[in-house]
């Protein structure tokens, strides 16, 4: 099971994260979001993580090719995840510099799954809530129907995100069966805000599932 947390903005949570075997950490690059992180403090937890056993992910929403390429460059990230409506040429000239792309698709209902094709270039998918009118593009607690995902046609690895805590962890593993998990809220004391005993507890959950 590969285990992401995404949303994560200080030393004292990374460390916690890689305490618990957590393999990446997502860095939101996305001023709408109460996660968002300035290139500074990414900077910092960018160079920790060179001596952990865990990865950075720059996580991104329609941000400007040019941009994001320029923080790929400044903070060495090898990660970098698309949370918006970027197109497959969009990836391909991303992945010209080197980083493996996960790419977000909002799932509600089983035709949203056709949007895999239109992505050849990625490494990974992220399966997530679709977010309505005014909602963010990820963090809000909701799930969708994952048996949506059930019998999945996808030869590329894929996380599961969208409601994840240490209550449906166990059923989640159960029914679904992801590569990988992505969660951000389900280990939150208040919106944004990352808890420790929360964390420890939700992989306590995952280990004994």
């Amino acid at each position: 099971m590969i285990i992401k947390i995404c949303g994560i903005q200080n030393k004292n949570t990374l460390i916690c994260c890689e305490k618990n075997n957590v393999n990446f950490f997502g860095m939101i690059f996305y001023p709408a979001s109460p996660r968002n992180i300035s290139i500074q403090n990414a900077a910092e937890l960018q160079k920790i993580s060179e001596d952990l056993n865990i990865k950075g992910v720059g996580v991104f929403v329609n941000k400007h090719l040019y941009e994001v390429e320029k923080i790929i460059k400044n903070l060495k990230l090898r990660f970098v995840q698309l949370h918006g409506t970027e197109d497959d040429d969009y990836i391909k000239n991303l992945k010209q510099t080197g980083v493996k792309i996960i790419k977000s698709i909002s799932i509600s209902n089983k035709n949203d799954l056709r949007k895999i094709s239109k992505y050849q270039n990625v490494d990974y998918f992220l399966f997530d809530y679709k977010p309505l009118k005014g909602e963010l593009p990820g963090g809000n607690s909701k799930s969708f129907d994952w048996n949506i995902l059930k019998n999945i046609d996808t030869k590329k690895p894929w996380f599961l995100s969208g409601g994840i805590n240490a209550n449906n962890i166990k059923q989640i593993l159960k029914d679904i069966k992801p590569l990988g998990i992505d969660l951000s809220s389900g280990v939150e004391k208040e919106l944004g805000i990352k808890d420790n005993h929360m964390i420890n507890n939700f992989i306590g959950k995952l280990k004994n599932a």
